[in-house]
């Protein structure tokens, strides 16, 4: 499994890519390849608030539902409108074309509660 190193992770299997105060937020690879299809992706509205803990995506599967729990609090900017039509580029592209939101952090302090790349790769195989 890759996990690249520039992003932080969550015990949750959320990937984080901080930049100037934002964040774009998605699944990591090891949580992608437990969803074997991914139905359709429900996410928050543009200009709402999200605190740490707060659902961030709501995903369906065959299987039922899966709640995406947000690794930052922050305001949502941007969110990634193509899963709405392609889902499966949760699945297909996790770190590229499959990241979820993109947030303004409004506590950047919590980045230093997530996991560098090696410390994520030994969580998941721990």
């Amino acid at each position: 499994m890759f996990f690249p190193e520039e992003l932080l992770y969550n015990e949750d299997h959320v990937w984080v890519e901080e930049e100037a105060g934002q964040a774009t937020i998605g699944i990591t690879e090891y949580l992608q390849d437990e969803m074997e299809q991914i139905l359709s992706v429900e996410m928050p509205e543009i200009g709402s608030e999200i605190e740490l803990g707060d659902t961030l995506a709501t995903i369906e599967l065959p299987q039922g539902v899966m709640e995406i729990y947000s690794p930052l609090s922050g305001e949502v900017l941007e969110i990634n409108q193509d899963l709405v039509d392609s889902p499966e580029w949760l699945n297909s592209s996790p770190y590229e074309d499959g990241w979820i939101i993109c947030v303004k952090m409004t506590e950047t302090e919590e980045l230093e509660d997530l996991m560098d790349a090696d410390d994520y790769t030994e969580f998941v195989q721990g």
